[in-house]
């Protein structure tokens, strides 16, 4: 079943057709896109969003192409190896899903890589329509979660990620590879010996596929141990739920311009997709025990 769910919320809403929005009149605002489906596999992209509500983007100081470099663009593709996917559609600008609840809205600098943020300090009513979003957003996974453990006993949640390794600049040495893979699985707030099985298979098979022609570097909490939202998975779900939080380094793009490299991140595509029967596999046999 594919359905973009609708939150009602106590504030008005600007209907100017952008992707997210509703039109007619409607206070309801989109704030993500789902699609179900009866399989203990889940992926989502928590940071792919990139829409701003019109009282956030009035007095956010950052242009489109600061907030994208920050942003995670075109991880919501990737959704797509999943039988089950979520996909937010606001920016982590207006309201970051992957941090506490009390950080969730950037609101000085050292929240945000020292970007100077706002033309004014945010209102109280705007931080608390952005805190609604998340307070729904955590509602909704925990529905999702818990129905599918309810199913399957076990689940995995791919938590796709991207980030940066170029910000001295784009004409600048990147950053160095060995603190650096290109791919980071964050496992650090799991049990690790429980869901070794679910960990070990997913980072062999994507060791061995392919992706700009040779095999990826693909190591463990190196530069990432995984994010709020997989913290909360294991906290919410503990021993029934593997979030794995996997954060590809933008070989497969410019991270200064935006550009995308297609070939690339469908190579990227194909490889996480090669790690769904091995996953599907593994938890299942964890489920059985």
């Amino acid at each position: 079943m594919s359905a973009r769910l609708r939150v009602r919320y106590p504030f008005p809403q600007a209907h100017d057709g952008r992707p997210g929005r509703t039109g007619g009149g409607s206070d309801l605002i989109s704030l993500w896109t789902i699609v179900r489906s009866d399989d203990p596999i889940v992926a989502t992209a928590i940071h792919d969003g990139h829409v701003l509500r019109d009282d956030v983007s009035a007095i956010h100081a950052l242009s489109e192409t600061e907030r994208l470099r920050e942003e995670d663009p075109f991880t919501g593709r990737w959704t797509a190896v999943a039988p089950t996917r979520i996909v937010p559609l606001r920016s982590r600008f207006e309201v970051d899903l992957n941090r506490p609840r009390e950080r969730a809205v950037y609101l000085r600098p050292g929240d945000a890589w020292d970007l100077s943020l706002w033309k004014q300090d945010p209102p109280a009513d705007l931080i608390a329509s952005s805190l609604a979003e998340y307070d729904a957003f955590y509602s909704m996974l925990g529905e999702v979660l818990s129905h599918l453990v309810g199913l399957f006993g076990r689940v995995v949640v791919l938590d796709l990620h991207t980030y940066n390794h170029r910000r001295q600049g784009p004409d600048r040495p990147a950053a160095d590879p060995e603190a650096n893979p290109e791919v980071n699985v964050g496992t650090g707030s799991m049990d690790r010996e429980l869901f070794r099985p679910v960990v070990d298979r997913f980072i062999g098979d994507l060791r061995g596929s392919g992706v700009r022609r040779k095999r990826p570097d693909v190591r463990e909490n190196v530069k990432f141990l995984g994010g709020h939202m997989s913290r909360w998975i294991h906290r919410s779900f503990p021993g029934t739920v593997c979030a794995l939080a996997v954060e590809f380094k933008k070989v497969f793009m410019d991270e200064w311009s935006g550009v995308v490299d297609e070939k690339a991140h469908r190579e990227i595509a194909g490889a996480l997709a090669e790690t769904i029967p091995g996953l599907r596999e593994e938890i299942r046999g964890l489920a059985r025990r």
